[in-house]
């Protein structure tokens, strides 16, 4: 008797918890690579970032031959010649990773376009997971795409202000 009691409140707590926080996952990158819009934003993206490759090779090119030249003409040189080439070698090195780095650096170029392109698309995509978890009353959205991210998380979950009561914090 005490078992079947016992197995019927562990059963009756399960549930109810189960129900308490309802979750869903989604795979943003699937989602996004079904969107035409998206796609097309992403190949455009390709060819700009390989013809940027592409100038920068082209400038490393020039860079590494001049390297050559100097290298087999050093001997040959006055010292006041070696200085001016290398100070020139120099000079053009940093311009290709300046270049490299306004290109394909940290909010570099590239990464503008990215945000130009393709944030409209995942603006859309999130406002739709937005609206719904809130229309099926999801708790969390969880993305598998890149690891597991919450997308979406109801805010009455948000225990942040509790934490901070009992930390003695005031806002």
């Amino acid at each position: 008797m005490k078992k079947t009691l016992l197995l019927s409140i562990a059963v009756l707590g399960f549930v109810f918890a189960s129900q308490a926080q309802r979750y869903a996952i989604i795979d943003t990158k699937y989602i996004l690579n079904k969107i035409p819009e998206y796609k097309d934003a992403d190949k455009k993206l390709q060819l700009i970032g390989e013809q940027w490759q592409k100038e920068i090779d082209d400038k490393q090119t020039q860079l590494d031959k001049m390297y050559k030249n100097y290298e087999a003409e050093q001997f040959m040189l006055t010292d006041e010649l070696k200085k001016k080439r290398e100070d020139e070698l120099f000079v053009r090195e940093k311009e290709v990773r300046d270049l490299q780095k306004r290109r394909f650096g940290y909010e570099g170029d590239l990464f503008k376009e990215r945000q130009k392109m393709v944030k409209p698309v995942q603006d859309k995509v999130y406002n739709a997971v937005q609206k719904m978890a809130i229309s099926k009353a999801y708790d969390f959205v969880l993305d598998k795409s890149e690891g597991i991210t919450i997308i979406f998380a109801d805010p009455k979950l948000d225990k942040s202000e509790d934490v901070l009561k009992e930390l003695g914090i005031k806002n």
